[in-house]
């Protein structure tokens, strides 16, 4: 199948009383870290940086491994999802506007273990995140992994 679209996005991960938690927005019944369109000229990771910017107001991330990545396989007519991973010592999320839609692009987001977070999303969705945590992991940070206490918050509240 031939790529039609390309979209990047970031998995946004901070730290939490010595534990991760990634960041998941949610579109509809949809969940997923940050991510868009990357547009004509633009480079995957510029459009990545947008999208975080635009979507949730974080700007400070720090790709603890570089700007390694990770691609999905084609899905939605030939769409191909290119995530990076990076840490953000940010909590709180503005859910920004969309101009297109007169309203925030997404309904919800949630700072929430990675074992919350493969709960919630698609199975694509879940081999990214099977991904960030294997790279978290090659750290050699303490990584507890689990934690039942997740935080939520929907649009205008902070985690």
């Amino acid at each position: 199948m031939k790529v039609r679209t390309r979209s990047a996005g970031v998995v946004i991960v901070r730290r939490e009383a010595n534990a991760w938690r990634c960041l998941l927005l949610r579109a509809f019944r949809y969940w997923d870290s940050p991510k868009g369109h990357v547009e004509a000229g633009e480079e995957p990771l510029d459009a990545a940086l947008r999208e975080v910017r635009e979507e949730t107001g974080i700007c400070d991330l720090q790709f603890l491994l570089g700007y390694d990545y990770v691609e999905t396989g084609p899905y939605a007519r030939g769409k191909v999802a290119r995530y990076y991973l990076a840490e953000t010592t940010s909590k709180h999320v503005v859910l920004g506007i969309n101009p297109e839609l007169g309203r925030p692009e997404h309904q919800e987001y949630r700072w929430v273990s990675f074992r919350r977070a493969r709960q919630l999303a698609s199975p694509r969705v879940q081999r990214v995140l099977d991904w960030a945590e294997r790279r978290l992991q090659s750290l050699g940070d303490e990584h507890p992994g689990g934690g039942d206490s997740d935080r939520s918050a929907s649009a205008g509240r902070s985690g």
